[in-house]
């Protein structure tokens, strides 16, 4: 198939999601009312699963609440996945919405419900169509991204059968405005690492501290040098952050603890995140030693560096131009220290990151991720299911041309 005939068998996009407006708003505002935390998306993977099937798509489930769609073309040819994230935050919601939350200390607050509403019309616009392009769409809809769920679904089979030749994922960005997409190649978002110290000392009376070892005065020295590793061992053109962000120890102003826990999390936007581990560790466990204590350091991974493919960044760049103008197409200054675990996927296979910018301040949805008050720019909605629909399209299209 050439180019030509290609083109003139191609839908008018805009057109197909002006029609599906309705249905996007339904879903999205219906989802943002009935908030579920990871691995507990019972009902809405339920709704997704009966919507593909209902499509005439291959559905099952993966990793318990994750759903996986299969949409065969008209022939063999290249597979390309579309991923989006179904679950909601421990957060109690508070932007007055009338279709806010109904689940008591449960919120969207992270646009998630969006993502799922849209790559569910993508979905849908895309089946109509499924005798217009060779190959395959894989429709992944991922549990508990906000607790690194990827790697479970992946452990699940999520990628075989068949085996994606390319991922595409998106986010809803309040940090953009709405009309703007971001997309660039290389490191976008950094890896996450959670750390746990357990310092034990010896525990003993308030009133005779040297008959005791108090691990908090450890603690507080463990403060110190964690900060003089950025000031003066990483390099400053390798973004590096580490935050502590609980303390906790002893049980009356009068006891000295025999523990105390300290957690936070380590974030590179580099690939040397191991030997940051490593220092950290070392540093950490030496001062312990200094003030006559032990200290045990665990890590648990949040999601590796999310890393974007230099060749389909270049297509992804090239459908936010038809979908918004290249003049709000934003390829620069977008990497954050945040993470997003759709980078197990890219880590795999050849894979793009965007950003949909959502923010409007007239709207009051230019407030961050994972606020209190935290909403979404309804508008940017269509454009989203239009960077889905061109890009499976357009990657498709690709193969063929090149094949």
């Amino acid at each position: 198939m050439n180019n030509e005939s290609w083109k003139k068998r191609t839908m008018d996009i805009k057109d197909e999601i002006r029609k599906s407006h309705e249905e996007l708003l339904r879903l999205r505002r219906d989802f943002h009312a009935h908030p579920e935390l990871g691995f507990r998306e019972f009902r809405t993977s339920r709704i997704v699963e009966e919507h593909l099937g209902d499509l005439g798509l291959e559905v099952r489930r993966c990793a318990g609440t994750g759903v996986v769609g299969v949409l065969r073309g008209s022939g063999p040819g290249k597979t390309i996945l579309l991923r989006c994230d179904m679950d909601a935050l421990p957060i109690e919601e508070a932007t007055g919405l009338p279709f806010r939350s109904l689940e008591p200390g449960v919120m969207h607050a992270c646009g998630h419900d969006g993502h799922t509403a849209m790559l569910m019309v993508a979905a849908r616009i895309l089946a109509g169509h499924r005798e217009e392009f060779p190959g395959a769409i894989v429709f992944l809809f991922q549990p508990n991204e906000e607790e690194a769920g990827a790697e479970r679904m992946i452990e699940d089979g999520a990628l075989e059968n068949p085996r994606p030749d390319a991922v595409c994922g998106a986010h809803l960005w309040s940090l953009l405005p709405t009309g703007v997409i971001g997309v660039s190649s290389g490191p976008l978002m950094a890896s996450s690492y959670y750390f746990k110290l357990t310092i034990c000392g010896k525990g003993g009376h308030g009133g005779a501290p040297h008959a005791a070892v108090n691990p908090i005065d450890a603690a507080s020295h463990v403060l110190e040098a964690i900060k003089t590793l950025h000031t003066l061992e990483f390099d400053s053109l390798r973004p590096t952050v580490i935050s502590v962000c609980t303390l906790h120890a002893g049980v009356k102003a009068i006891v000295v603890p025999e523990t105390l826990e300290m957690e936070g999390s380590i974030r590179c936007l580099h690939d040397g995140d191991e030997e940051v581990r490593r220092r950290f560790s070392e540093l950490v466990e030496g001062v312990c030693r200094l003030y006559r204590c032990t200290c045990d350091v665990a890590f648990r991974c949040g999601n590796t560096l999310l890393n974007n493919n230099e060749e389909m960044s270049e297509l992804a760049m090239n459908v936010a131009e038809k979908v918004v103008g290249s003049g709000n197409v934003r390829t620069r200054d977008l990497s954050v220290m945040l993470g997003d675990d759709f980078a197990e996927f890219s880590s795999r296979i050849p894979g793009v990151f965007y950003f949909i910018g959502t923010g409007n301040e007239s709207k009051g949805t230019n407030i961050a991720h994972h606020h209190p008050r935290f909403d979404i720019d309804e508008d940017s909605l269509p454009l989203g299911v239009e960077m889905h629909v061109r890009l499976a399209l357009e990657y498709l299209n690709e193969a063929i041309c090149n094949s």
